[in-house]
């Protein structure tokens, strides 16, 4: 199983806090560290509630380099959702081994050819996606497709496990509070668990109080390894 921690604008544009949620994703088990790389004016209004601290998350190309060498430091894969095809060059640049489709830009045809261009592995959510099938994306890497419901936060009579056949899909992108759903999930076989990562919910901005700590990750990790061997290595 891939577990994502998902640090998305839960730094608040400060790169201490960061690293600190790149090392405790690590240390906690996770596969890999992933971030948010979009400039917020071609994304969101002004007037849109989280705008400020969308603004203040907004990284630089130099603060991603910063970031994607701490990954490598610490030994955990550096991966983007990323929102416009400059900031795919900014990935290409760094070496980045896949990349992340956020279910707002499965429309984006020009952004997911510049991303499909690269040849790299996608994950792609559908939480905006309208179609009966999965879209079709035109590249020589893999392309996984994760369930999710986008709403922040997604309760739990939102979610629709009983019909969703994750033989299909790879996995699920949880925006739930607390993470009974991605522990339901893996053991409805999700193969790939994404979920945003905070060292402390209280905090300020949008997507903290969907997030798990660093306990509660290490809980998921803990149980996608228990679980496969128990799967997979009788």
């Amino acid at each position: 199983m891939l577990i994502i921690a998902e640090i998305g604008q839960n730094h608040n544009g400060d790169m201490e806090v960061a690293k600190k949620l790149i090392t405790a994703a690590k240390e906690m088990g996770a596969d890999i560290a992933k971030f948010q790389l979009y400039n917020v004016d071609s994304i969101l209004p002004p007037t849109f509630e989280w705008y400020k601290e969308a603004k203040e998350a907004q990284l630089s190309k130099e603060q991603v380099v910063d970031l994607a060498d701490w990954c490598k430091k610490v030994n955990i894969e550096f991966i983007a959702s990323v929102f416009d095809v400059e900031r795919v060059r900014w990935c290409e640049e760094i070496g980045v081994k896949r990349y992340k489709i956020a279910s707002r830009s499965i429309y984006d045809e020009q952004l997911i050819a510049a991303i499909a261009g690269t040849g790299k592995d996608i994950i792609a959510s559908l939480g905006m996606y309208k179609g009966k099938e999965f879209p079709r994306i035109d590249t020589t890497g893999k392309v996984d497709f994760l369930y999710c419901v986008a709403k922040y936060p997604t309760a739990a009579e939102d979610l629709n496990f009983l019909e969703i056949d994750f033989n299909k899909y790879s996995g699920f992108s949880d925006h739930t509070i607390g993470i009974e759903a991605a522990l339901v999930a893996m053991a409805r076989g999700a193969k790939i668990i994404e979920k945003h990562f905070t060292l402390d919910k209280k905090m300020h901005g949008p997507d903290h109080i969907i997030s798990m700590e660093p306990k509660e990750l290490k809980q998921i990790v803990e149980f996608s390894r228990r679980f496969e061997k128990i799967l997979y290595h009788p």
